[in-house]
């Protein structure tokens, strides 16, 4: 299981804000340049760079422009490496909902333009929810997943008509993959729907209420949280009691962005013997998007089961 401790949270090199805007850079994974046939790909973070891999194969060459496990993406400020990057692009794959705005700031000095996945619009989720924020971590939902997916098949085919069949088989095994994902999260739910869970921010919210649970944490705790504001006293002491009056069976915690209050929440769980499961925003050393999801649902399949 994954455990984020207090002593953790606190010496791991993280922003003070969550999803504030910064000055931090990451840098873009360089592209294989020795495939000079191959269709120009960039994908504002390696999560999505990871998925198109599956699906384009041999045939893409991939540029993942935040892909640093150790620092909050909300810091990244893209620079002239990354607008080099996105000047030969013949695929982007930005997240949309305001996530990766340089995307689009930069794609607006280009001549011409390439083809554009915006996972958010792709998404069909409303940006502007009634109640509530739009949470924007959309790799955390696998239906979304499985439509880029089939989207980026697509697309890559219009690019390589040559290699269609190739990319719709790759498609067609990452979606079986995706599936036994969600059967995954749906064997949770049966299990364990409508127990109570406590974020620090809402990044794997979604693959949470796909496995039947039930978020406590007042929305001001985790929008100050992931606004880098400070979150109000009594608010504070709210989100507090859900750990000491045992309301909730565990704790997701950013392990990528950290601060006094989330500081304070992964040590009220600690007190009260309840687990403490860490996520992160973009892809960990040496996982691909798939064992990181099945890596995620058995962290929390586990605390659950404790």
């Amino acid at each position: 299981m994954k455990r984020l401790s207090a002593l953790l949270l606190a010496t791991v090199t993280v922003a003070a804000a969550g999803c504030s805007a910064g000055t931090g850079s990451a840098g873009p994974a360089a592209a294989d340049a020795s495939n000079e046939a191959a269709i120009r790909v960039v994908a504002s973070t390696d999560v999505y760079g990871d998925i198109v891999q599956v699906v384009g194969g041999t045939a893409v060459s991939v540029t993942s422009v935040i892909d640093n496990p150790d620092k909050d993406p909300h810091e990244y400020e893209a620079d002239a490496q990354t607008q080099l990057a996105l000047s030969k692009a013949q695929l982007v794959v930005e997240n949309g909902g305001g996530y990766d705005d340089f995307v689009a700031t930069m794609l607006a000095a280009r001549s011409s333009n390439p083809t554009l996945v915006d996972v958010t619009e792709l998404s069909g989720y409303d940006t502007e929810p009634a109640e509530g924020e739009f949470n924007e971590h959309l790799w955390y939902d696998l239906p979304t997943v499985v439509k880029l997916t089939d989207r980026l098949s697509s697309d890559l085919a219009a690019l390589a008509p040559d290699q269609a069949a190739t990319f719709t088989a790759n498609a067609a095994a990452f979606t079986d993959r995706l599936t036994a994902l969600q059967q995954d999260a749906a064997k949770i739910k049966k299990d364990h729907q409508g127990e109570g869970v406590a974020i620090t921010e809402p990044v794997p919210l979604y693959l949470l209420e796909a496995a039947g649970l039930s978020n406590k944490t007042p929305d001001e705790f985790s929008e100050a949280i992931e606004e880098g504001t400070d979150v109000p006293p009594a608010v504070l002491a709210q989100t507090l009691s859900l750990f000491d009056g045992r309301q909730v069976e565990l704790l997701a915690a950013n392990e990528q962005t950290g601060g006094p209050q989330t500081e304070a929440v992964v040590a009220a769980a600690d007190k009260n013997a309840i687990p403490v499961v860490g996520f992160t925003e973009t892809l960990p050393a040496g996982e691909t998007y798939l064992s990181w999801m099945q890596k995620n649902l058995d962290a929390v399949s586990e605390a659950l089961d404790d």
